[in-house]
């Protein structure tokens, strides 16, 4: 499958509705000639990560009319194997990314909960949560994190911020590092929760985001307007 036929069939899905409406998924517009760049990408030899069925699952798991809460990253895990389309999420065997580790750790923190012994997100997503990084493709390998930050994904994904701010009532975006944190201009904070922080990466983690308490603050701030909290 190619991304461009895998775009076709989430635009044909009834997660797409309320996605779908929007101009960058239209018939030749920035969706698809994203989805043309990562195909040529694959053409030429390099291994694009997530497979293509999964580019858009953080969109299917989450419709718009769902979302309450955006978690917001940089671009797909580039270790072979590891991405998933869900930002943060993993379904492998262990060891799990570091990144989601300090996701844990940070959880553990905030909350008290024990770390689960697997890394799939697709329960929070299922929630309401959408699990968005800021680019839906990567190269794999060593050194590649940010390889796809310019083929396009980001006037994707600024659309779908901006559509999360527009549409819903009361949401929380959690701006997890600095490429998250630039979409900021895109969200109405009088209506919605902005929790920004370093990203969790090893590289970063220590810098903001271990004791930011991004779950417990998101669940105070959703219970105040009304809305039923996330079982992180």
């Amino acid at each position: 499958m190619s991304c461009r036929n895998a775009l076709a069939a989430f635009l044909a899905s009834p997660s797409a509705a309320g996605w779908r409406d929007l101009p960058v998924f239209a018939e030749g517009a920035e969706a698809a000639r994203a989805c043309a760049a990562a195909d040529a990408e694959r053409a030429a030899g390099h291994i694009v990560a997530p497979a293509p069925e999964r580019i858009f699952a953080a969109l299917t798991l989450t419709p718009l009319d769902a979302v309450r809460v955006v978690v917001l990253g940089q671009d797909p895990y580039p270790t072979p194997g590891h991405a998933n389309g869900l930002a943060f999420s993993y379904a492998g065997p262990p060891p799990l990314p570091r990144s989601l580790t300090n996701i844990y750790k940070e959880r553990t923190a905030d909350l008290g909960q024990a770390p689960p012994a697997d890394g799939d997100l697709a329960g929070w997503a299922k929630q309401g949560v959408l699990l968005l990084n800021t680019a839906l493709t990567v190269r794999e390998g060593a050194s590649k994190a940010g390889s796809h930050l310019s083929l396009g994904w980001g006037k994707v994904t600024d659309a779908v911020i901006a559509a999360v701010s527009r549409e819903r009532a009361h949401a929380v975006f959690l701006l997890w590092g600095a490429p998250a944190q630039a979409k900021r201009p895109l969200i109405d904070e009088s209506r919605h929760l902005v929790i920004a922080s370093a990203h969790p990466s090893p590289l970063s983690a220590r810098r903001g985001f271990f004791g930011s308490k991004p779950f417990s603050r998101a669940n105070a701030w959703l219970e105040a307007q009304g809305e039923r909290p996330v079982d992180w």
